[in-house]
């Protein structure tokens, strides 16, 4: 999930030390996409035996600016001009286990005398930690664990190739590690779903990041010219490593899910000394908190968790749809004199069985024939998107790069199911990551807009950020080579009613979920402009993120863009079956697996039951009624579970983005209910 990169050279190499400096700085800007949290570059030296690591809880273009930096590239290239070898690798992290505020949680991690850099998350760390008690744990980070495992095998006696082999077979999730040792003269790569990617000559340099599309933008600088003709840029494959000398410029490739083969083992030299120069934040940070079960206690928030309302014996109350759950407080609703809603009398059953070779004769033109990847599934870290990736690579035998973007709502337990699913396929996952602070402020100054007059119809402005998503999949897909894209997304999930609310009629013949005609395009941005003229605190800096979604959403050319469940049928039990294959993860406040993956659900949820009398969980189990799946008995009992507030996840919600909670929640407890209490 973040980004990591390097340079290692031979001594005795001849590349000039301008090109040298220019392309590491081009490939640490490059790498900043997948996190801005913060950021480090280790140095190793020679003369004396030094590694020299900055780092702090900055972005990494931030970092190349500081004369720290630019003080320790100096040396080591001048170090490197006195025929020494050159060893130099950085991180650009978003942040996962482990506040970016402590400096220890910053990477890279050093610990037993290796300096390590990991992309990806380890699920099973605390459980590691257990089943090793004599291992000692000094970080909140999950990286700890993997330097802690292989110095123990090397310690046993194990060389470096099986006491990694060792260390990476008993990891659960996703890794992508680049290993430096301060006792040997070896440098290690190792990925277990190939997120690494790497140009060399096998000579005398390397070069190493997380995406190809880095390295492919390298290539084309003229700053890499000097480095002479290379083959292309080369993938270390899902359980691929990659064992280098410093020295002799020895390149052992072995697989990390097998048994490790012999190696000599190296001679071991004086341990160099580790120094860590903590770059300081001149800006106000907060501290990055994703987990809500990591801080929250509710018996001591005991006045907060009361203040949430429930009125689920008023809203029994309301009429609904004989046929689905439908209330009479649904936008544009009518019922028959039987009592059947006009949403069920226009519904078009759209899961329908289909044959799976219809979907493979629409995905073959795409198929690569040479085992590079061939499609992008978009991935929430939902249960959705978890199945249809996994039914992408294991039915219908396409090499897909899952991708993710991360626009500051996306919580550590989608994080960890994202792993171990990606970990667990062996499937390359790119994140793209937003400038989360600044995304944010934008969710808090238009939540803070929308509490001084609140409508339900301009909800969907909070999630307006993430919208972006359309926008980077086209980048992600051009930057791979790849033109298929196929989206995880079903029509159960409809949920016309959030721009009913803005006075945006149902369209029931569209075809697509997130389609919109031109005309309701215009009649809800008339609506949202009369908002902003109501609400002047709408006008701030969020407008430009706003409008941009909005553009990327609606505007924005799709091509070679299908949904999955156009073409498979979607069934709960199935889904339900595959997460088991993951050891997928559910939220601690609430037994669904839907909508459990980004943290503003559970407040605008809160927001629509508390106001309306239903949420996003009544239309998904309504749709499911018409499809035939489920009984409407069933149904209702379903959702009066599911409408209960998420406290832990609204908590974590509303401070992680800076809006009070106990004002928020009662200012929305004040709202004019559409029903009577």
């Amino acid at each position: 999930m973040c980004g990591i990169f390097g340079l290692i050279l031979k001594p005795g190499s001849s590349y000039p030390h301008k090109s040298i400096a220019k392309s590491i700085k081009k490939i640490a800007l490059y790498s900043e996409s997948r996190g801005k949290d913060s950021s480090g570059v280790a140095f190793r030296f020679a003369a004396p035996n030094n590694i020299n690591i900055i780092k702090g809880d900055i972005p990494v273009s931030e970092l190349l600016e500081t004369s720290k930096y630019e003080e320790n590239i100096q040396n080591l290239i001048r170090e490197y001009k006195n025929a020494s070898a050159l060893q130099c690798f950085g991180h650009a992290r978003l942040v996962t286990n482990g506040s970016q505020l402590h400096e220890e949680n910053n990477q890279p991690v050093i610990k037993d005398n290796i300096v390590i850099i990991h992309n990806g998350i380890v699920t099973n760390v605390d459980e590691l930690w257990n089943q090793n008690p004599l291992l000692h744990r000094k970080f909140s980070i999950d990286t700890e664990i993997i330097p802690a495992l292989i110095r123990a095998g090397l310690n046993n006696g194990l060389n470096t190739i099986q006491a990694s082999v060792q260390t990476f077979q008993q990891l659960e999730g996703t890794f992508s590690v680049a290993t430096m040792f301060a006792d040997s003269n070896e440098f290690l790569l190792a990925t277990n779903n190939g997120s690494l990617y790497y140009i060399s000559n096998e000579k005398d340099f390397i070069f190493f990041a997380s995406e190809r599309y880095y390295l492919d933008k390298l290539l084309q600088q003229s700053s890499f010219a000097p480095f002479g003709n290379t083959e292309k840029v080369k993938q270390l494959k899902a359980n691929d490593a990659l064992l280098i000398n410093y020295n002799s410029f020895n390149l052992s490739h072995f697989k990390i899910n097998e048994h490790a083969t012999e190696q000599q083992t190296e001679q071991a030299i004086q341990p160099f000394a580790i120094n860590i120069t903590s770059v300081e934040n001149k800006k106000t940070r907060k501290e990055i908190v994703i987990d809500p079960s990591v801080y929250i206690n509710r018996a001591n928030e005991t006045h907060l968790f009361k203040l949430l309302e429930f009125n689920s014996t008023a809203i029994k109350k309301l009429k609904r749809c004989t046929k689905c759950l439908y209330p009479e407080t649904f936008p544009f609703i009518y019922f028959d004199t039987a009592g059947v809603c006009n949403y069920c009398k226009n519904y078009k059953p759209k899961n329908q069985h289909k044959p799976i070779s219809e979907i493979m004769d629409l995905v073959e033109p795409y198929r690569s024939k040479n085992g590079e990847p061939d499609c992008i599934v978009p991935f929430s870290g939902g249960r959705d998107s978890t199945f249809a990736l996994h039914i992408v690579k294991n039915e219908l035998k396409l090499n897909p790069i899952a991708y993710t973007y991360d626009w500051g709502m996306v919580t550590d337990l989608a994080r960890r199911n994202i792993a171990r699913t990606c970990g667990k396929l062996g499937v390359e996952h790119i994140i793209v990551s937003a400038d989360i602070h600044w995304k944010r402020e934008n969710i808090r100054k238009n939540i803070n807009a929308w509490l001084a007059k609140p409508h339900l119809g301009m909800i969907p402005l909070f999630m307006a950020g993430d919208k972006f998503f359309f926008y980077y999949t086209n980048v992600v897909k051009k930057r791979n080579n790849v033109k298929l894209n196929l989206y995880g997304i079903n029509h159960l999930e409809n949920t016309d009613f959030k721009v009913g609310f803005a006075g945006i009629p149902p369209d029931f013949d569209k075809k697509l979920i997130y389609s919109m005609s031109l005309q309701r395009q215009a009649k809800l941005f008339s609506f949202v402009f009369s908002q902003f003229l109501q609400s002047p605190g709408y006008l701030n800096q969020s407008l430009l993120d706003s409008f941009g979604s909005i553009a990327a959403r609606y505007f924005i050319k799709k091509e070679d863009y299908f949904h999955l469940f156009d073409y498979y049928t979607w069934d709960e039990k199935e889904v339900e079956k595959v997460l088991q294959l993951y050891n997928w993860e559910k939220a601690i406040d609430t037994n669904t697996s839907w909508r459990i993956g980004d943290g503003t659900a559970a407040f605008y949820n809160y927001i629509y039951y508390t106001v309306a009398g239903f949420s996003e969980f009544d239309t998904f189990r309504s749709n499911q009624i018409r499809e035939g799946m489920l009984d409407r008995e069933t149904a209702l009992k379903l959702i009066e579970e599911e409408n209960r507030p998420r406290y832990e996840s609204m908590r974590w919600y509303l401070e992680i983005v800076g809006v009070d909670f106990e004002k928020a929640v009662r200012k929305i407890n004040a709202i004019p209910k559409l029903y009577q209490v």
